[in-house]
C-alpha cells in the first residue's frame, strides 16, 4: 500500500509524487544549451538566404524561410514556454494562431501579387 505525502505549494495541495513528475518533465539546462545552439543554426540559415537573394526567386525565398519560422515558432513555444509540458488546449491555441497568421501572410503577399515573377523589377 502506498501513500502519498500531501505538501502545500501555492495554496493547493499536491501529492510528492505529482510533483517529481512534474519537475522530471521541463528541460535541463544542458536541453535548454541545445535548444538555443538549434535556434542559432536556423536564425544562421535563415540569415544566410539573404546573400542568395539574387539566385533565387522571391517565391523559393518564401518556400525556404516559412518552414524555418514555423520551427523556430514551435521550438520557443514548446520549450521557452513550456507549452510541450502543459494541457494540450495551450498547444491547440498557438497552433492555430500560427496557421491563422499564415494564412493572413499568404493572402497579403497574393494580394500584392508577391508571387508573380515581375514582383520588384
Amino acid at each position: 500500500m502506498s501513500t502519498s505525502i500531501q505538501t502545500e505549494h501555492e495554496g493547493g495541495a499536491h501529492s510528492g509524487d505529482d510533483h517529481e513528475a512534474h519537475q522530471h518533465t521541463h528541460p535541463s539546462d544542458r536541453n535548454y544549451i541545445v535548444i538555443a545552439a538549434i535556434l542559432a543554426v536556423i536564425t544562421g540559415a535563415e540569415v544566410a538566404t539573404y546573400f542568395f537573394d539574387e539566385s533565387l526567386d522571391t517565391t523559393a525565398l518564401v518556400l525556404l524561410l516559412f518552414p524555418m519560422m514555423i520551427a523556430k515558432f514551435a521550438i520557443v513555444c514548446g520549450y521557452f514556454m513550456h507549452l510541450k509540458y502543459d494541457n494540450p488546449l495551450f498547444k491547440r491555441v498557438f497552433v492555430f494562431g500560427l496557421l491563422l497568421a499564415i494564412g493572413v501572410y499568404c493572402i497579403a503577399l497574393t494580394s500584392m501579387q508577391f508571387w508573380s515573377d515581375s514582383y520588384g523589377t
